[in-house]
C-alpha cells in the first residue's frame, strides 16, 4: 500500500479518530482508569497503536492554576505523556467552564512557551502566542463585547507545540459543562462580587442561579449550551466557531445580548505568534509576554529592579512607569523598557493564570481574561458563551507571564504567571525572582493584591527532576499538582 493510496489516507484518519477517542475516555475517567482497560474495551488488547496515548511512568512535570479542576485536567494530560502545550489547552478549555468569570470562549489571553533544544521540535528559544480579545465593530451595541479569541489561541498553541489529539483535549471541559459539577470556590467568590448585575441577564441567571438566587457550594453548575458549543468545536473544528454555522449562531446570540459582534470580527480574529520580551536575570534569560499583552512588559521592568535591589515598591513604580509609557505611545518594547517612564497603575480588570511544566523541560505560562469579571455580564443565547467586555469600554488587563531558561544549556529553570489586577505584573516578577533564588517554587507570597502560580527546577530540567516543584498562591483558591 502506497502512502498516497486512498486506503492509506482512510486508515490514517481512522487511527487519529481512535486515538482521540482513547484520549477522551482517559481524560474523562481520570486517574482511576488505565490505558490497558480502555484499549481492551475498544480493541481487545494487542499492540500499541500509532498515536495511542500511554500513561507514563516516573516524572510527569507539574501544573499550578487558579482553579482546582483545571489544574487536575492539565495534570492528567501530563500523565498521558502530553506536552506542556497539550496540558495548557486542556486547562484553558476547562477554565472556560469552571471559572467563566475570568476565562471563557468569549475572551482571550496570551501564553509564553518554551521547548528545550533537545526536544524533537528543536525550538530552544521561547515563543509567545498572544490572543488578546479586541473590540467588536458591530453598531448598536448597548454593551459592546470583545471578539472571542480563546479557541483560536489555544488551537495555535497546540498546532505549534502539541502532540496529543486536539479534540480529546476539549472533551474534559465539554463533559464538565454537560453533566455539571459543584461550582468552585474561586467562581463563587467572583459571583458574590457581581451577582446583582450579572443575574439581571436572563441567560446568565439560567446558568449561575437557582430559583433566582446565586449558586452556592451545594449547587451544581450545568452549562448545556456551552457543552454543545464545545462539542461543535471538537467535532467540526475551531474554524466552525469563527466562520461556520456555529459562528453565525454566536453572532446572532451576541446581537440579542447587545454585544455588537459581527461575522467579519470573527473571521479577522487571529492570534499572533512571535518573540517575547527577553531580559537577563543572573545566569538566565527570562521571556515575558509581549504587547499587546503588556503586563509582560511591566513584569520585565519590575524584575530588572528586583535584580538590582530587593524593593517591591520600587519595582512596582518602575512597572507602572513603563506600562504608562507603552500605553501612551507604543513603540519598540525593549526601547520602552530601557527608557522607563512615570505613572501609577490604574484600576484594571480581572484575569486568571496558570503554568505547566512537562517531563522534558517544556513549559507554558499563560494569563487569560474576560476584560472584566464575567465580561459584559451577558451570555449569547443558544451558545452558553459569556461575552467578554470590549477594551473600548474598560482598560485592558495586565496579562503577565514569564519563563526563565538558560540560553547556553537550553534548560528550563522557572516559570510564573500572575493575576490580581494592578498587582499581576509585580506578582510575576517577584514569583520569578524568588524561584530563581530559592530551592522552592514559592518560598513566600507575592505582594498584595497580586497572586502567582510558579513552577521551578532548582538545577534545571532536563536534569535533576527531584528538585522541581510547583506552587499556587497560598492566599488563593487554586491547586498545584504534579508527580513522579
Amino acid at each position: 500500500m502506497q502512502p498516497n493510496d486512498d486506503r492509506w489516507v482512510l486508515m490514517a484518519k481512522s487511527m487519529r479518530v481512535r486515538a482521540s477517542v482513547l484520549l477522551t475516555a482517559l481524560l474523562m475517567q481520570g486517574a482511576c482508569s488505565t490505558l490497558g482497560s480502555i484499549k481492551d474495551t475498544f480493541f481487545g488488547g494487542g499492540a500499541q497503536l500509532p498515536g495511542e496515548p500511554r500513561r507514563i511512568d516516573g516524572f510527569i512535570g507539574g501544573v499550578a492554576a487558579d482553579e482546582p479542576r483545571a489544574a487536575l485536567a492539565g495534570r492528567e494530560v501530563l500523565a498521558l505523556g502530553g506536552t506542556a502545550a497539550d496540558a495548557a489547552v486542556a486547562i484553558g478549555f476547562t477554565l472556560a467552564v469552571t471559572l467563566p468569570s475570568r476565562a471563557g470562549l468569549g475572551g482571550g489571553g496570551g501564553c509564553v512557551v518554551y521547548k528545550p533544544e533537545t526536544d524533537a521540535i528543536g525550538r530552544g528559544v521561547p515563543e509567545a502566542v498572544v490572543f488578546v480579545p479586541p473590540a467588536s465593530t458591530g453598531a448598536g451595541a448597548d454593551r459592546q463585547a470583545a471578539v472571542p479569541m480563546l479557541a483560536r489561541g489555544l488551537f495555535a498553541l497546540h498546532a505549534r507545540y502539541g502532540t496529543l489529539p486536539f479534540e480529546g483535549l476539549i472533551s474534559p471541559a465539554e463533559s464538565l459543562a454537560r453533566f455539571g459539577a459543584p461550582p468552585s470556590r474561586a467562581l463563587l467568590r467572583d459571583l458574590a462580587v457581581v451577582a446583582v448585575p450579572l443575574l439581571a441577564d436572563p441567560n446568565a441567571r439560567a446558568i449561575f442561579a437557582v430559583n433566582g438566587a446565586p449558586l452556592t457550594e451545594a449547587g451544581t453548575l450545568v452549562q448545556t449550551d456551552l457543552a454543545g458549543t464545545m462539542a461543535s468545536i471538537r467535532t467540526l473544528g475551531v474554524g466552525d466557531f469563527y466562520q461556520g454555522a456555529l459562528a453565525r449562531r454566536l453572532v446572532d446570540g451576541a446581537t440579542v445580548a447587545g454585544g455588537g459582534l459581527t461575522l467579519g470580527d470573527l473571521r479577522a480574529a487571529l492570534p499572533r505568534t512571535g518573540g517575547p520580551v527577553i531580559v537577563r536575570s543572573g545566569n538566565d534569560s527570562v521571556a515575558f509576554l509581549p504587547p499587546p499583552a503588556d503586563g509582560g512588559l511591566a513584569a520585565a521592568a519590575a524584575l530588572q529592579v528586583l535584580d538590582g535591589q530587593r524593593d517591591s515598591g520600587a519595582a512596582q513604580s518602575r512597572a507602572a512607569g513603563v506600562l504608562a509609557r507603552w500605553r501612551q505611545a507604543g513603540g519598540d518594547p525593549l526601547a520602552v523598557l530601557a527608557a522607563g517612564g512615570t505613572g501609577v497603575m490604574p484600576s484594571l480588570p480581572a484575569s486568571t493564570s496558570f503554568v505547566v511544566l512537562d517531563r522534558n523541560g517544556g513549559a507554558v505560562a499563560c494569563a487569560l481574561t474576560m476584560n472584566n469579571l464575567f465580561g459584559t455580564g451577558r451570555v449569547a443565547p443558544g451558545t452558553g458563551v459569556v461575552l467578554a467586555m470590549s477594551p473600548r469600554v474598560v482598560a485592558p488587563p495586565l496579562l503577565a507571564a514569564g519563563i526563565a531558561w538558560n540560553a547556553n544549556t537550553h534548560n528550563f529553570h522557572a516559570a510564573a504567571s500572575g493575576s490580581g489586577q494592578e498587582g499581576a505584573a509585580l506578582a510575576v516578577a517577584v514569583g520569578l525572582y524568588n524561584a530563581l533564588h530559592s530551592s522552592r517554587a514559592m518560598p513566600s507570597a507575592v505582594p498584595e493584591p497580586g497572586r502567582a502560580n510558579v513552577v521551578s527546577c532548582t538545577r534545571y530540567l532536563p536534569g535533576r527532576e527531584d528538585e522541581c516543584s510547583w506552587a499556587t498562591d497560598p492566599r488563593g483558591l487554586g491547586l498545584a499538582a504534579g508527580g513522579n
